[in-house]
């Protein structure tokens, strides 16, 4: 039986980077919700902390999160 392998250790870019509790990191098509910390990463799954938008659940595999320097 094959697995599409979505979100397992397959070839990935960015999508698939280490996201590391504490990592600061924007939206790319939400601007507006500020700057975010990474809470915590399982999988292709990453909960951010916004400024403007609260704690959400991002799934990197739909959402490229974009690495970010503290304001």
């Amino acid at each position: 039986m094959a697995d599409d392998g979505q979100g397992d250790s397959g070839g990935g870019s960015a999508r698939n980077a280490d996201w590391a509790p504490g990592m600061l990191v924007r939206h790319p098509d939400q601007p507006d919700w500020g700057l975010g910390q990474v809470q915590s990463a399982i999988g292709t799954r990453v909960t951010v902390n916004f400024e403007h938008a609260g704690k959400l659940l991002i799934d990197v595999s739909v959402v490229e999160l974009v690495p970010a320097e503290p304001e």
